[in-house]
C-alpha cells in the first residue's frame, strides 16, 4: 500500500516542504530555527531520497491549509478559521487542520510590551529583581530588549545577561503573575498567554548583537567575571569587530566597499596588528597607504568614537551575512570545502 502524507512524521513533512521551497527560501527558514532543529531537519533531508510527487503535493497542500488557517485564526479566532475552511475543504479536513493548528496557537507573554516605549518599560523594570528583568527581556524582541538592557546599570546588566543565558523553563503561573503585574503598571490590557520556554544563549546573543559597542563590552566583561565558560560560549556565537580576521578575503572586500574611509580609520585605532593587516591587504596598495596615513593623522581618539565606528562596520558585516552575501563561521561551525 502506497504511503500517504498523513502517515508521515512532522519532521519528514518539514523536510519535504523545505526541499520544495528551494535553497534560498529554505536557508531563510533554517536561519530562524534553533541549532538542534536545523540539525534534525538537515539529517531528515539527507534521508529523503526521491520524493513521490503525490506525497510532495499533499504536503504542500497541508502547509497551505495550515497557513491559511493561521491567518484566519489571527483575524477572527479558531472558530472563524474553522468555518471558512469547512466551506472549502469540508468539515473533516477543516477540523483536522484546525486541531493541528490550535495545539500550537499561543501568543508570547509580554506581547503588549512590543507597543510600549522602551524607556518607559525601563523605568518600570529597573527596580525589579534581576530574575524578573531577565524573564521579561527574554520574552521581548531582541532589538527592544537590547535598548532596555543598555539602560541598566553596569553591574545589573551583567547580572541580567547571566540570568538570561542560564534560564531554561519557567512556570507558566509565574510568567502570568509577572506579566499581570507589569500590565497593571503600564496600564495596558492585552491577551494572556502561557508559553514557558524562554532564555538561553541565543536570545542573549541576539540582544547583545543589537546593543552599542560600549554596552556589548560591559556585558561581556561582566559575564566573564561571573562565569568565564559561559562568557566564552556567548562570545563564540557573536561577531566582534576583531573577528574580521576570520572572514575570507572576498567577504572583507565586500565589507570594505560599504564602509566610509573615516569610519574604517577610526575603527582601526589601537586594534591588534593582525586586524589592521587583514584590512589593508584587501585594499589596493594606494588605498592601503592612504588608510594608514589617515589613521596616523587622527591622533588620539576617544574610545567611544572607536567603538562607534567598529559597531558601524559590524552592522555592515551582519547585514551582508543576513542577505547571504557572506558567511561567518561561529564557534564550532564545520568548515566547508569546495
Amino acid at each position: 500500500m502506497a504511503e500517504t502524507a498523513t502517515q508521515l512524521s512532522g519532521l519528514r513533512k518539514a523536510a519535504i516542504m523545505l526541499v520544495q521551497m528551494g535553497k534560498e527560501q529554505s536557508a531563510k527558514v533554517l536561519g530562524q530555527m534553533r541549532e538542534s532543529e536545523v540539525e534534525e531537519l538537515t539529517a531528515e533531508i539527507m534521508r529523503l531520497g526521491t520524493i513521490d510527487g503525490n506525497i510532495a503535493e499533499e504536503v504542500l497542500d497541508e502547509f497551505h491549509n495550515m497557513a491559511v488557517a493561521n491567518r484566519y485564526a489571527h483575524q477572527g479566532g479558531l472558530d472563524y478559521a474553522k468555518e471558512l475552511l469547512e466551506a472549502s475543504l469540508g468539515r473533516e479536513a477543516a477540523e483536522a487542520v484546525v486541531n493541528r493548528l490550535s495545539a500550537a496557537f499561543v501568543e508570547m507573554p509580554f506581547a503588549f510590551l512590543q507597543k510600549a516605549d522602551p524607556r518607559q518599560v525601563l523605568s518600570f523594570v529597573q527596580e525589579e529583581h534581576p530574575q524578573t528583568i531577565a524573564l521579561v527581556l527574554a520574552h521581548m524582541p531582541a532589538a527592544m530588549a537590547s535598548q532596555i538592557l543598555s539602560g541598566l546599570a553596569g553591574e545589573l546588566q551583567a547580572d541580567v545577561a547571566h540570568r538570561i543565558a542560564i534560564m531554561d523553563r519557567t512556570s507558566p503561573d509565574i510568567i502570568r503573575q509577572v506579566e499581570s503585574t507589569l500590565e497593571r503598571k503600564l496600564s495596558s490590557v492585552l491577551q494572556p498567554s502561557d508559553l514557558s520556554a524562554v532564555g538561553g544563549l541565543q536570545p542573549l546573543v541576539d540582544i547583545i548583537n543589537r546593543a552599542d559597542r560600549a554596552t556589548e563590552r560591559l556585558i561581556m566583561e561582566g559575564l566573564a567575571a561571573r562565569d568565564p565558560e559561559l562568557a566564552e560560549e556567548v562570545r563564540s556565537k557573536m561577531f566582534m569587530f576583531e573577528d574580521i580576521t576570520g572572514l575570507d578575503d572576498r567577504a572583507v572586500q565586500l565589507v570594505l566597499r560599504q564602509v566610509e574611509t573615516n569610519d574604517l580609520a577610526t575603527a582601526l585605532k589601537g586594534v591588534r596588528e593582525d586586524v589592521r593587516e587583514k584590512v589593508t591587504r584587501n585594499l589596493s596598495a594606494r588605498a592601503a597607504e592612504n588608510l594608514v596615513e589617515e589613521i596616523d593623522m587622527l591622533g588620539a581618539v576617544r574610545l567611544r568614537q572607536v567603538e562607534e565606528s567598529q559597531a558601524k562596520i559590524v552592522q555592515v558585516i551582519r547585514a551582508l551575512e543576513e542577505s547571504g552575501q557572506i558567511m561567518i563561521r561561529r564557534g564550532d561551525d564545520d568548515e566547508f570545502v569546495a
